[in-house]
């Protein structure tokens, strides 16, 4: 639920806009409110034209929990993208996101996380992922990216089929999740799931696992978000949606490319792989899917 602007948060709000018109950002409606609806922290977010580009911006200080954002829509595969500019300065404690996730009960909610770990000023910034399947998670994969993420927009994407879980940053894939449902391992191929964009403190964690605390003098911190797009995932020609897709089918199966760039991101830019953490997981305890990988199935 959207929090109502108290007198503080209104001063706040006023100096958000203040901000944004010194950078010469002209505020604007913004038809991105067609797609999407602030879930709280509404006196901390505001809607502007960076350039000819209608953006959002998200702010968190210490007299609130950040904001949020969802999409009006919710959807059974397919693929979205959002171009996302992160704080720029001092962001440790941070968490810029980016997640699909579905709505029922939470015991056995589907997750797909993009979450942007920030950290001290001229220091790398984490892309944080991880699938939650019917309630569980933990298949946690980290990267560093190569380029500062807080001087412009890049684009980040989730593509969701019925055979693969891909994330792309720019267009390339760095993270490729595979059903592996035909040997027992689970994939989120029922629920209904809906795009949330967040900025909040997580200093507990976020940060070299919570040894750097938010520097709240630094606030208001702000990541800006534009460029939402969602497009059905499309089956093969005579096949009613992608569901019904036949197991047998290629249609969705990896190309070279791809698989040359998830080779790439995995020599050059991921920092940590929960299938090959052998201080977290005894080699018989590895998830099942990291096995079969390793088989290359």
């Amino acid at each position: 639920m959207a929090l109502l602007c108290t007198p503080s948060k209104l001063r706040h709000s006023m100096l958000l806009v203040g901000v944004a018109l010194m950078l010469g950002m002209h505020l604007s409606a913004a038809s991105l409110d067609d797609d999407i609806e602030i879930r709280w922290g509404a006196s901390h977010t505001y809607f502007f034209m960076d350039g000819d580009t209608e953006s959002l911006a998200l702010s968190l200080d210490d007299e609130q929990g950040g904001s949020c954002f969802r999409s009006k829509e919710m959807f059974l595969y397919g693929t979205i993208s959002l171009d996302i500019k992160l704080v720029e300065g001092n962001s440790a404690g941070v968490v810029a996101t980016a997640y699909t996730i579905s709505e029922g009960p939470w015991s056995y909610h589907d997750e797909i996380d993009l979450e942007f770990l920030g950290n001290l000023t001229g220091e790398p910034i984490t892309l944080h992922t991880n699938i939650f399947v019917n309630g569980v998670g933990g298949r946690e994969q980290q990267f560093y990216l190569p380029f500062d993420p807080t001087a412009d927009y890049h684009t980040y994407t989730i593509e969701w089929n019925p055979k693969y879980i891909l994330i792309r940053v720019d267009g390339k894939a760095i993270r490729a999740f595979k059903n592996y449902e035909q040997y027992g391992v689970p994939f989120p191929t029922w629920q209904q799931q809906r795009l949330y964009g967040s900025l909040w403190d997580a200093d507990e964690w976020a940060t070299q696992g919570g040894r750097i605390k938010t520097d709240w003098s630094e606030a208001p911190f702000v990541a800006y978000y534009r460029n939402y797009n969602f497009t059905w995932c499309q089956p093969s020609p005579g096949v009613s949606w992608c569901g019904a897709e036949p197991k047998d089918s290629k249609r969705f199966d990896l190309d070279q490319k791809t698989l040359g760039e998830l080779w790439w991101a995995s020599q050059q830019y991921r920092i940590y792989d929960y299938c090959s953490d052998h201080k977290r997981f005894n080699e018989s305890d590895f998830p099942k899917e990291c096995s079969l990988q390793r088989q290359g199935l």
